[in-house]
């Protein structure tokens, strides 16, 4: 039987048989003035309680809470008719009981002990139970009524009525293990955790034990099904969408969450467990923000069409973290020094691939950049459940998003034309398909990247699945700049075909390099033939071959709803400044490409300074092979489509005798690294020749020097399995 005292009435309810029992050995213990130590059942009841009190409350809006409240105990406001998917504004509601109950409990809040606040909760939650809301929605049902509910009864619920809060155990019970929505999943830990605080406050202590274990489990590998991949990438569904930063964010937050709950006591979670949390919030979540603090536009889905979607995070979680282990610990510091004190000193410098997820991020001390795509293996893009991102159509399409302060993009999303993504080459269609024609399969199985973890590449053989429309896509990162180029580009009618550059929020002037003059230009809309550069917000864009480059910056005007049809979502138009840059490849193409280079973080006189020429030699843009050389840094980065011949200069040539990616470091006419990969993942080898001696060494290389012909011929033992598509690095 469950045990609660109401100090409203003074009152003590049934505790049940063994009450008398438990009140004479509290009066011994008392006599005799023997200490009683909490038990590690009731320490972790402490710290989940103390949790819900760490952030101040707000007295003035606890007081407009009971002015407000009607005498049924709702809230003005508040829609209690629409329980739809895309309404059920009841949530504000259990939403209010939750921050009464805070600020009854919260020793420095003013209304702490208030009877006042207390007959709020009574009401508001007599008149839940009653109604028993339940939304189409089952997320609510499962996760946010029940997460709601239990913080009441952990703050307040022993001094609620007796029948009050047993009404409420069948909705605070539709979070359990076998709930529709308890998918090995960022959802199942959720569901979990709320149970297991639903156990606390009922004292189960078994029960609690069990659950514990179930959510210590979950902290697995599941490559090929829901959770997390061996790449640290997260998938919510089995359509391998991304989701490290939606789902999987909330999924290691609420594990970190009940490890600093369990730490230092017997239900701490094992040390291979730490690490594998540790290991995913840092090369997983981190490396999917940019300067491991700004959520980022190319790994959200339909979450960008929410205000505030591409906010800042707090350190709270590493700095958890931190206090429950010393693992990387030096890794997690600068991740909270990053979001505490701003991204001025980042020293982060990482080349990342995600095979299992077809995401690559990139990050230098002075700015981010990413690649988004899919193949065969994933889908495109999320379904806009719930009627959001209802225009994310193109939105995986080889998205190559830039960011030096990692602001560039927010809430551009309701003025933005989602038809000119940046990175992408889409047809320019009078409009986009119906939303429930976004998700669809990759038609193309090579797509992917090859990295040594510091430098990358990435290559996208592109079919598009809403359009006549096909192209050869890759993107070569080095430290100062990064070159994209497109091959192959065909399609078929006369809407005309766009690969754009950048699409974001303007920030100050646009300069443009023609006909040597450089001109400030005003807003407007502009074709050019033939630029040398362009700059805008610290950013030069160089034209590495002929292009038609088009241009439009100025005031936009959008509407939320346009892509957000919950009943949340802002109902007045948005005006935003934004800047567009794109090539023009014309309409019913065939065999187009593109050539271009970017210089990020970068003053207009150093643009001026730059020449590309100095740094940059494209050894290939054809269908068949892409290729560019950095000068400066004597690296070649090679993505060959088929078999086929690459000169990478000094003399040396390389003949692949099938597909694969190549980043090659050179001294001299000697290759001192490599790294390869297979986006295809069909090969269990890959197989080249060198007309020069190859000296390197690793456990996956066999080198036969045949000395007659002066060719070393190259064997490199590929990842299988879970670990196929991702690179091999060879030398030190």
């Amino acid at each position: 039987m469950i045990n609660f005292i109401s100090a409203a009435k003074g009152g003590v309810y049934s505790f049940g048989s063994h009450f008398s029992l438990v009140l004479l050995l509290c009066c011994l213990l008392s006599a005799f003035a023997i200490p009683v130590l909490a038990t590690d059942f009731e320490l972790v009841k402490e710290k989940v309680v103390a949790e819900y009190l760490l952030a101040e409350v707000d007295d003035e809006a606890i007081a407009d809470l009971l002015a407000t409240q009607k005498p049924d105990g709702t809230w003005p406001g508040i829609n209690y008719q629409d329980v739809s998917r895309t309404g059920f504004e009841h949530y504000y509601h259990t939403g209010n009981m939750v921050s009464l109950a805070k600020a009854y409990r919260h020793p420095e809040s003013n209304f702490k002990d208030n009877q006042k606040v207390k007959q709020a909760i009574t009401i508001g939650l007599d008149h839940w139970v009653q109604k028993d809301y339940f939304c189409d929605n089952w997320w609510y049902n499962q996760i946010g009524t029940p997460s709601n509910l239990v913080a009441v009864m952990l703050l307040v619920g022993e001094e609620m009525p007796e029948k009050l809060v047993e009404a409420a155990q069948p909705m605070i019970g539709r979070a359990h293990l076998n709930a529709s929505g308890a998918r090995p999943s960022g959802d199942r830990i959720k569901i979990a955790g709320i149970l297991a605080k639903n156990l606390l406050f009922l004292g189960e202590k078994e029960n609690f034990e069990a659950v514990l274990e179930v959510i210590e489990g979950e902290i697995k590998f599941t490559t090929g099904s829901r959770g997390l991949q061996r790449d640290f990438s997260f998938h919510h569904r089995v359509d391998r969408v991304n989701n490290t930063n939606s789902y999987g964010l909330s999924y290691a937050e609420a594990f970190v969450e009940w490890l600093v709950y369990t730490t230092g006591t017997q239900y701490a979670f094992s040390e291979d467990k730490v690490k594998i949390l540790v290991d995913y919030y840092l090369d997983g979540i981190s490396k999917n923000l940019a300067f491991g603090k700004y959520l980022e536009a190319g790994a959200k889905n339909r979450g960008i069409a929410r205000p505030g979607a591409l906010h800042a995070l707090d350190a709270k979680t590493p700095r958890k973290l931190v206090q429950a282990t010393d693992y990387r610990k030096g890794d997690l510091e600068e991740i909270i020094r990053i979001r505490e004190g701003g991204i001025q000193n980042v020293s982060l410098s990482f080349a990342k691939y995600f095979w299992q997820t077809e995401y690559f991020t990139f990050q230098r001390p002075n700015y981010f950049t990413s690649v988004r795509m899919y193949s065969i293996r994933n889908d495109n893009m999320e379904v806009p459940y719930n009627s959001e991102g209802l225009k994310n159509h193109h939105r995986g399409d080889g998205t190559n998003h830039l960011s030096l302060t990692g602001k560039e993009y927010f809430d551009i999303f309701p003025v933005m034309d989602f038809q000119k993504i940046p990175g992408t080459t889409i047809l320019q269609k009078e409009k986009l398909p119906d939303p429930d024609q976004i998700q669809k399969p990759g038609y193309t199985d090579f797509v992917g990247a090859v990295t040594d973890n510091l430098y990358g590449s990435v290559a996208f053989d592109f079919i598009s699945p809403h359009d006549p429309l096909k192209a050869r896509k890759s993107w070569f990162f080095f430290d100062n700049e990064y070159v994209c180029l497109g091959a192959g580009i065909a399609s078929k009618g006369k809407q005309p075909v766009f690969t754009t550059l950048n699409q974001l929020l303007l920030s100050g002037k646009v300069h443009v390099h023609e006909n040597q003059q450089t001109k400030v230009l005003e807003e407007g809309q502009y074709a050019f033939e033939n630029i040398d550069w362009l700059h805008h917000d610290r950013v030069g864009y160089f034209p590495l071959a002929p292009e038609k480059v088009e241009l439009s910056f100025g005031e936009v005007i959008g509407n939320w709803t346009t892509i957000n049809q919950q009943t949340r979502a802002p109902k007045e138009d948005v005006a935003k400044d934004v800047f567009s840059l794109w090539v023009n490849h014309g309409e019913n193409v065939k065999e187009e490409t593109y050539a271009y280079l970017v210089l990020p973080n970068t003053s207009l006189d150093a643009t001026k300074a730059y020449t590309a020429n100095d740094q940059i030699a494209i050894l290939s843009n054809t269908s068949a092979i892409q290729a560019v050389k950095h000068k400066q840094l004597s690296q070649v980065q090679a993505h060959f489509y088929k078999a086929g011949k690459l000169n990478l200069g000094n003399g040396i040539e390389i003949t692949m005798d099938g597909p694969g990616l190549l980043l090659i470091h050179l001294d001299g006419q000697k290759i001192v690294k490599m790294a390869v990969s297979d986006p295809s993942r069909k090969l269990s080898k890959m197989h080249f020749q060198l007309n020069n001696k190859l000296d390197l060494k690793a456990d996956k290389l066999q080198v036969a020097w045949d000395a007659e012909h002066w060719i070393s011929k190259v064997t490199v033992q590929l990842p299988e399995g879970e670990f196929a598509g991702s690179s091999v690095i060879l030398g030190n």
